[in-house]
């Protein structure tokens, strides 16, 4: 591995993380010596990389760093096309055409060599065993506007209720679509399989936390702080 992308590899690896990481840490994780991490750290530094942090204490680089244009390997290619097809199997209507447009951008600003490899890819992903397009879309747009949401639900009992929720996300499992959201009714976190949705509807609320704090008290409920 040349230098510039070790460099690039310690940019991309402190950008994963989004607390304070020890230097052993991420020495780790790139397969170098810790005296080589420090090294790289003080030229990034010194090329203008908001990198904070010291030897002792961790480093973490500030939010709003764009790196420019970077060019994917044979295995992150793989990831991506991986990713966009179970997006495109998986999401609504909208996420679908979305992934098809970012997937044809990726196609044409890869080289020669490697511009066939989304017709290539050995790598498929199934859909899910039901689709609950609709009910997803209204969810989606629900979070982004954090908004409540009023739900016709049946349990696994069978039994039909209405719950006014604050949709926190969407989990994508291999039987089903879960979201989690903070149940009115219950005064706690509850999950709702999307298949079980009779209907979601928009209530015309703001929800009384944001979005971001709402998914912080999720994580924490499920002991999932460190959940990407």
């Amino acid at each position: 591995m040349s230098r510039s992308e070790r460099l690039l590899d310690l940019i991309q690896t402190l950008r994963r993380h989004r607390r304070p990481v020890s230097g052993q840490v991420l020495a780790g994780e790139l397969g170098i010596s810790i005296r080589t991490l420090y090294r790289d750290i003080a030229t990034l530094q010194g090329q203008g990389a908001p990198i904070e942090g010291e030897a002792g204490l961790g480093y973490v680089l500030k939010p709003g760093f764009v790196l420019p244009p970077l060019m994917f390997n044979e295995d992150e290619v793989d990831a991506i096309i991986l990713g966009l097809r179970f997006v495109s199997q998986r999401g609504d209507d909208e996420l679908a055409r979305a992934a098809a447009n970012v997937l044809a951008k990726i196609a044409a600003v890869l080289p020669p060599d490697m511009g066939d490899a989304a017709a290539t890819s050995g790598l498929l992903a199934g859909p899910s065993a039901s689709r609950e397009a609709g009910t997803l879309a209204t969810i989606r747009r629900a979070i982004r506007a954090e908004q409540k949401l009023r739900l016709s639900y049946t349990d696994k009992k069978g039994r039909a209720t209405k719950r006014v929720v604050w949709p926190v996300l969407v989990g994508f499992f291999d039987t089903a679509e879960m979201l989690g959201a903070w149940c009115e009714t219950r005064s706690d976190f509850r999950h709702f399989r999307l298949d079980r949705i009779a209907f979601a509807e928009p209530t015309g609320e703001r929800m009384p936390k944001r979005h971001r704090i709402l998914l912080a008290e999720w994580r924490h409920a499920q002991d999932l702080t460190d959940l990407m």
